[in-house]
């Protein structure tokens, strides 16, 4: 009964309008009150510090900032031109340029909102320029913009990787294989709406273009190379890759380029202070939570009541994926993260899941609420962009979050989609 009241009071908050981080602290103050246990609140400043503490968490800032820097340095009309010339003859043209440019920038910043806001306002403006339908324009570009988190690097997976213990190497390793398919289930449903509506494809560019504007991107495209390389050959950690990027993505924007200018640099490294701080605020505040829950041994509980609906593995997991699929309408990305880990840790445990495996599960169940009402943070970055209506962008998304459904069931029912990777180039 009190699992219950714990829940539903966190929701009724989150409902009410209060921030995340406050609902969740709120919640459980509330609890220990009510519980006459109000000395426990005590511990309440050491479990919020000792939430953000861990070393991998630095990572954060840092490929936030180099997803900036990216943006505004010219590094991503680059990488948009270089993808237009591999995939624009294909039916669809910008579209499935689009998806391809979101891909390779998604091995630089691992952040779906950092895609959707910085490249994604070149791609509209792309497409809107060449006449496609706006609500198609907005709907590729919200889909193409959540293949971030999912291929490394990946900023969810580096909170995943300091709540579980799990290496964020192999987590990054496990996004591989799921991110690629991701972009071509994408690329597939961009193909048949567009023959369904005749979209028109762009000209297929001649080897000589190609190789011209594959020499304009070379330098950005190096830098998922350097990262992945390094962090394979052990050179550096992913939060020193996450710092190597960002020092690389301004040497190119401020001496290569030359489009980034020194007094870009005061507003860029505010915007990355305050998209840090929120999410930072989140996972304090969920470290006290998560305290509570442990406390009170909901996780335990829960485990017991999947277990009387079911011993079977995979219908359980089915259960988890629609719990955290439900979780995704209401929360964002990384507060499901770091509120449902330890809930369903002990579940996981205790059916010889693979938490590498369930790590790429809980990102790409958090992308799909990325783009689902009613808190879907790129539906709504993206549709003040294009100013497509929320209702409208919705329901022209319904192809594309098929297609990454159909991946997350390939991820959830055959471990080595995400497993493979990681046990081969790790040697487990």
């Amino acid at each position: 009964m009190l699992s219950l009241v714990i829940i539903f009071g966190l929701v009724l908050l989150i409902f009410l309008g209060l921030p995340i981080a406050i609902s969740l602290g709120l919640t459980a103050v509330t609890t220990y009150l009510a519980l006459d246990m109000s000395f426990l609140l005590k511990m309440l400043p050491q479990r919020m510090y000792s939430a953000t503490t861990s070393f991998t968490l630095l990572a954060i800032p840092f490929f936030i900032l180099a997803g900036s820097l990216m943006n505004t340095g010219g590094i991503t009309e680059r990488i948009f031109r270089f993808a237009g010339a591999l995939v624009g003859h294909i039916r669809g043209g910008l579209g499935q340029v689009n998806i391809v440019a979101s891909l390779i920038f998604s091995g630089m910043s691992g952040a779906a909102v950092a895609d959707a806001v910085g490249l994604g306002q070149v791609e509209l403006k792309a497409m809107n320029d060449k006449g496609y339908d706006p609500k198609f324009s907005a709907a590729v570009t919200a889909a193409s913009s959540t293949i971030g988190p999912v291929f490394p690097p990946s900023i969810p997976f580096v909170i995943y990787s300091s709540i579980t213990g799990v290496s964020a190497v192999q987590l990054f390793l496990a996004g591989v294989v799921p991110g690629l398919l991701m972009a071509l289930m994408l690329m597939l449903a961009v193909y048949f709406v567009s023959v369904a509506r005749n979209y028109p494809k762009e000209g297929r560019a001649s080897f000589k273009e190609i190789l011209l504007s594959a020499k304009e991107s070379i330098l950005p495209l190096l830098t998922p190379i350097i990262i992945i390389v390094g962090i394979m050959g052990g050179t550096f950690t992913p939060t020193e890759a996450g710092a190597i990027a960002c020092i690389y993505a301004a040497f190119l924007g401020l001496f290569v380029y030359k489009e980034l200018t020194v007094n870009d640099l005061i507003p860029i490294l505010w915007d990355t202070l305050r998209h840090t701080l929120r999410v930072m605020f989140v996972i304090a505040a969920a470290g006290f939570f998560g305290w509570l829950l442990i406390h009170q041994s909901i996780p335990d509980k829960l485990v017991n009541i999947l277990i009387s609906i079911s011993d079977s593995k995979y219908i359980t997991l089915a259960i988890i994926v629609f719990i955290l699929l439900i979780l995704g309408m209401f929360l964002e990305g990384i507060a499901i993260i770091v509120i449902a880990v330890p809930l369903f840790m002990p579940v996981i445990n205790s059916f010889g899941i693979d938490l590498v495996q369930f790590g790429v599960i809980m990102v790409m169940t958090s992308m799909v609420g990325l783009l689902t009402p009613p808190v879907g943070m790129v539906l709504f970055a993206v549709s003040s962009a294009s100013r497509v209506p929320i209702g409208v962008l919705s329901k022209e998304l319904w192809p594309y979050l098929l297609g990454i459904f159909v991946v997350l069931m390939m991820v959830t029912y055959i471990p080595s989609v995400s497993t493979f990777l990681p046990k081969i180039m790790m040697g487990n």
